[in-house]
């Protein structure tokens, strides 16, 4: 099999983005990020090997994730890539409480918090739910009746975000 090969602007970018998944994600996708470099490491030629071990870009300090919050992570995301609905108990900006049923469709990691965007049944669109703000979620069984792709793209089209 060919050696892995990239140039030395991609395997920077891939230890700078391996790097701040290991400052800001939760721990499942820290260990992901760090496992990742390694693997990639290991099969790297020995030229680019030393720029991987000898990269100088650095993700700056984050503020830590709330315990809590930290914990929600795994299983947004795994409702995510299932397709299943949630529902959450959350709470908004003036501290009331509701409870949502939501189709949970992208998950997006700021520097101070980590925003779940998903269709809400009870609001009939999508909405931004920050992730400090859930008290509680709960998994369903069942998909949500959208594919995640669709809904992705209608919000990208509202929000004016670019496909990456």
């Amino acid at each position: 099999m060919p050696p892995l090969m990239f140039s030395v602007d991609e395997l920077e970018a891939l230890v700078l983005g391996s790097r701040w998944v290991m400052d800001r994600g939760d721990a499942r996708l820290a260990t992901a990020a760090r496992d990742l470099l390694a693997k990639v490491g290991a099969v790297l030629p020995a030229p680019l090997q030393r720029e991987l071990e000898d990269s100088a870009l650095l993700a700056g300090p984050s503020a830590p994730l709330v315990a809590g919050d930290a914990a929600l992570l795994p299983p947004l995301r795994e409702a995510i890539r299932l397709e299943r609905r949630l529902e959450l108990d959350y709470r908004d900006a003036q501290g009331r409480c509701s409870t949502r049923t939501v189709w949970p469709f992208a998950l997006g990691f700021f520097d101070r918090v980590q925003v779940l965007v998903a269709h809400c049944e009870l609001r009939g669109e999508i909405r931004h739910f920050r992730t400090d703000r859930i008290a509680a979620l709960r998994p369903r069984e069942e998909r949500y009746p959208r594919r995640r792709q669709a809904l992705l793209k209608d919000w990208r089209e509202r929000e004016g975000v670019a496909q990456p």
